[in-house]
């Protein structure tokens, strides 16, 4: 286990720097190259953990990928129906983004698939993904009846479904449109609100008939994916970007640019929950990359005031809770945060140990079964606390650690790897 030091800043933040590419935008990246005929280039793909055993993944289904650089693949794709049956199980690691997408993708092929990843990944829910596939035709076995992983897929021979989700997911959703590529008839899925739209931006770019309409996506079986000028360009990750956003928000006359950001709407919930807190936030240079929509986000350090999350508004920052909770300890007034219940069931139980760490920090903060409230302003104090396994976590208590009082510990920081091994380093720069 690594430990990781920080003590607070007498300087503000300035300068520039780009986060690292997009990880859920890398991941849905390298799957349609594999699944697309021809070679795909994939220009300022992640270098992580996670990312990692997608590509693993996908060699083992039969896809030639090649490392041309640091950031830069090459993909020789097999087609719709070019996968082969791996000769072992695929290894996801601890990337629940890998498991879920590939069980839809593997519930379409005629042939068996083992799913397994590390012991943090067993403990993840994988229900919400085995029943609508199930409903589809495939056969999904795993432990506690397919709930939790490892996982055996026997797919093929799918059937198109209407199906709701329960709890807006752009993994589950994406697992059930890429099994749809295999089946019968058309598809329908329904969200309760809109989570993230990398996928559909991807499959209609690719030339699949999907449509959305009244909170239901529509889409048709595939015959090919087309992909356009057979290459894909990754932005950086607004996930990852999010620390150093309220990083100069919270340290004093700090002023920096974060370039080439993707700023999907479906992502950048946490931008309009800023906002209303009084942040002072620019987005210049917008346009779009690969159907994506990106641009530079400058930040300056502002004086926040509390605000209340719920609704459609979480799925649109579920990934940002954790950062937005230093913010919150920031804030005059009480930040309330609920429908959240979704943070339960991320790398680590987000509402409970966030609740558990802060309160070492010395930040009020009390935990609810759906969110959490925490009552601002409060002088943070440093202190000892655990990653519990959970790169947003570890470097939401480091952003904390810039103004607490007294130097902060990060036990277990290894974890970081899974979407930013370069945090410290951007750190560095701007201090």
């Amino acid at each position: 286990m690594t430990n990781y030091s920080i003590s607070p800043t007498a300087l503000p933040l300035r300068g520039s720097l780009c986060a690292p590419a997009d990880k859920s935008i890398s991941h849905r990246a390298a799957i349609f190259a594999a699944l697309a005929d021809g070679t795909t280039h994939i220009e300022n793909y992640l270098q992580s953990e996670t990312t990692h055993a997608t590509l693993d993944c996908l060699r083992a289904l039969g896809a030639e990928i090649e490392q041309r650089d640091a950031t830069t693949l090459s993909v020789r794709g097999r087609g719709l129906r070019g996968l082969r049956e791996p000769d072992a199980v695929l290894f996801c690691k601890g990337s629940g983004t890998t498991m879920r997408l590939l069980a839809g993708l593997c519930a379409g092929q005629n042939f068996l698939s083992l799913l397994d990843g590390t012991p943090a990944l067993k403990r993840r829910p994988m229900a919400r993904i085995a029943e609508p596939l199930r409903a589809m035709g495939a056969t999904i076995l795993g432990r506690a009846d397919g709930k939790l992983p490892p996982l055996a897929i026997r797919g093929g021979n799918l059937r198109g479904i209407a199906h709701t989700l329960p709890v807006a997911s752009a993994q589950v959703k994406s697992a059930i449109l890429l099994a749809a590529l295999y089946a019968d008839a058309p598809t329908r899925v329904r969200e309760p609100s809109l989570s993230r739209d990398h996928t559909e931006r991807m499959l209609r770019g690719c030339g699949v008939e999907l449509r959305i309409a009244n909170g239901e996506t529509h889409i048709n079986p595939g015959s090919q994916l087309v992909i356009p000028n057979s290459q894909f360009a990754i932005p950086s990750d607004f996930s990852s970007a999010a620390f150093f956003i309220v990083a100069a928000l919270i340290v004093a006359r700090s002023e920096i640019r974060i370039e080439r950001v993707g700023i999907n709407p479906t992502r950048t919930g946490l931008l309009d929950a800023l906002t209303r807190m009084g942040a002072q936030i620019a987005i210049e240079n917008a346009r779009a990359e690969s159907g994506e929509p990106v641009g530079d986000v400058i930040v300056r350090a502002s004086d926040l005031r509390a605000t209340e999350i719920f609704g459609a508004e979480v799925p649109r920052m579920i990934d940002e809770f954790p950062i937005l909770a230093i913010a919150a300890t920031q804030a005059r007034g009480e930040t309330l945060v609920r429908d959240a219940q979704e943070l339960r069931v991320k790398e680590s139980d987000r509402i409970g140990t966030l609740a558990a760490e802060l309160r070492k920090l010395g930040a009020q903060i009390e935990e609810r079964a759906d969110g959490f409230v925490i009552a601002g302003k409060t002088e943070l104090r440093g202190a000892r606390v655990a990653a519990h396994n959970d790169h947003r976590l570890a470097m939401s208590l480091a952003v904390a650690g810039l103004i607490a009082r007294g130097e902060t510990i990060i036990e277990g920081w290894e974890c970081v790897a899974d979407s930013f091994p370069e945090f410290d380093a951007q750190l560095k720069r701007l201090t």
